[in-house]
C-alpha cells in the first residue's frame, strides 16, 4: 500500500501464467515490468548508440539533444555553435530485461574509450507490446 496526499493507492501483484512475469494491477491497468535505459554521450556518437539500440531491436527510443547538467567533472553547459554534435545528448529507451545485457555489452567498449554515462532503472508499462514487440518478448 502506498500513501498519497489524497488517501491511499493499493497495488496488487498478479502472476500471468503464460509469461511467468510479475505484473501489477493498478486502477484497472495491468503494469508490466521493464527496464528504462538512459545513455548520456557526446552528440557526435549518437549514431553509434542508435545503431546499437536498433541492432538489439529496441522498439523505440527518445533522443534529447543539447542537455546541460553537473557531474563529477563539474557543470556542463550546452553550447551548440554550429550543430548539436558538440553537445551532450541523452537517449532513453524502455526494453524487456533480456535486452539489457546486450546493450550493456555493446556500450562497455564505448565507455572504455569515450566519455559518457548510463542509467538502468526498473519501470512498469501499461502497454507491453509497445516496448517488447508484438509477441510480448
Amino acid at each position: 500500500m502506498f500513501r498519497t496526499r489524497g488517501g491511499s493507492l493499493t497495488v496488487r501483484t498478479t502472476f500471468t501464467p503464460h509469461t511467468h512475469e510479475r505484473d501489477a494491477r493498478m486502477n484497472g491497468l495491468i503494469l508490466h515490468p521493464m527496464k528504462e535505459i538512459r545513455i548520456i554521450i557526446p552528440g557526435e556518437h549518437v549514431k553509434f548508440a542508435t545503431d546499437l539500440l536498433d541492432s538489439i531491436k529496441a522498439t523505440g527510443y527518445t533522443i534529447i539533444r543539447n542537455i546541460s547538467g553537473k557531474g563529477h567533472h563539474g557543470f556542463h553547459t550546452s553550447h551548440p555553435m554550429f550543430n548539436d554534435m558538440d553537445s551532450l545528448v541523452m537517449l532513453m529507451t524502455v526494453v524487456p530485461q533480456e535486452k539489457v545485457e546486450p546493450i550493456l555489452s555493446g556500450l562497455a567498449p564505448f565507455f572504455d574509450r569515450y566519455t559518457g554515462v548510463m542509467f538502468v532503472s526498473d519501470v512498469a508499462v501499461s502497454r507491453r507490446e509497445y516496448f517488447a514487440g508484438s509477441s510480448g518478448n
